[in-house]
């Protein structure tokens, strides 16, 4: 048990770093080769804080445990809510944008419904991750569109995010030293997460809503409070929405398209309606305080956090 915790913990850090540097070296790659910095910024650095719940979900298909796969998307965007976002508004309130109301959170609702009904016959098969592929490439299409539209000086926010100092071959090598480290760490990460569930005996879709969606999900968390801290709003709630959003659309489709089977019914009716109920208080009380101009307080961090602990405590005295 003890060397698996332990090579979950490598996976993790391995998973993160790794993460960051793919997307240090995809990005300045591309920026040498003439790539424009909108297209970089709306695909090679949005998949950054994605990049380990991807890999581990990838990586958890292919080893044939699609609910290992599922419970690490759900269970990531109940941990984005409850815990990166509840924490965050502990630490310091935010006030949400009024561009959220507009976009981000119409898109959140819209594919959270639609997993749900996807989701409905216990069963993702390949036709359901076409069909969240399908709204993904939506989603990536109306981005450029509306990018395009905008000023050519809108485009600074990402450009800030590309390095421009890098050679190629070293951003070659760091691209390919932090893919191998996502694939690596990916298929270590999911054998240990099943040896634990083995030894646990719990299912694999409770190791992935608990201890891998939690490693998966340090990102959001970490740059959720830290953009709350430094008083970047807009940022600070955009990052749990773009990654719950991500999540469903992008996480989602590889149990589909690589081990479709049925799943248990608790990930369905406890777990899905588990990140429905936070999806909607985040909708309930983020209206009215975009309509006010008001801030989201402590209380409603701790409204998130008490239902991060309860759906948990649900889900431990299930399994005991």
């Amino acid at each position: 048990m003890l060397v698996n915790v332990v090579i979950i913990c490598l996976g993790f850090a391995g998973l993160i770093w790794g993460a960051d540097k793919f997307v240090f070296g995809a990005s300045a790659f591309a920026r040498n080769v003439g790539i424009p910095p909108l297209v970089i910024g709306l695909t090679i650095v949005a998949f950054g804080t994605s990049a380990p719940e991807i890999f581990s979900s990838a990586a958890s298909a292919l080893a044939g445990e699609p609910e290992l796969a599922i419970g690490n998307a759900v269970g990531s965007n109940i941990f984005n809510l409850g815990i990166a976002l509840g924490v965050a508004l502990v630490i310091k309130p935010i006030t949400p944008p009024r561009s959220l109301a507009r976009k981000e959170l119409p898109a959140l609702m819209l594919v959270s419904v639609l997993c749900g009904l996807l989701m409905m016959n216990l069963y993702i098969g390949v036709w359901d991750a076409l069909a969240l592929i399908a709204v993904v490439s939506f989603f990536i299409i109306y981005l450029f569109s509306r990018k395009r539209s905008q000023p050519a000086d809108a485009e600074c926010d990402d450009d800030d995010e590309i390095p421009d100092d890098v050679s190629t071959g070293k951003a070659l090598t760091w691209l390919i030293l932090g893919l191998a480290l996502l694939i690596v760490s990916a298929e270590y990460l999911v054998e240990a997460s099943i040896s634990v569930a083995g030894l646990l005996g719990v299912s694999s879709g409770i190791i992935g809503l608990t201890l891998v969606a939690l490693g998966t999900s340090l990102p959001e968390l970490a740059a959720t409070v830290t953009c709350a801290l430094r008083g970047h709003h807009e940022l600070a709630v955009g990052n749990i929405i773009g990654s719950n959003v991500l999540n469903i659309l992008v996480v989602l489709p590889f149990p589909g398209l690589l081990a479709a089977s049925y799943f248990d019914s608790n990930l369905f009716y406890r777990d899905y309606v588990a990140m429905m109920v936070m999806t909607i208080l985040l909708l309930a009380i983020s209206y009215p305080a975009i309509r006010a101009r008001r801030q989201l307080g402590r209380s409603s961090g701790i409204a998130f956090i008490m239902l991060y602990l309860a759906w948990f405590g649900i889900m431990y005295y299930q399994i005991h």
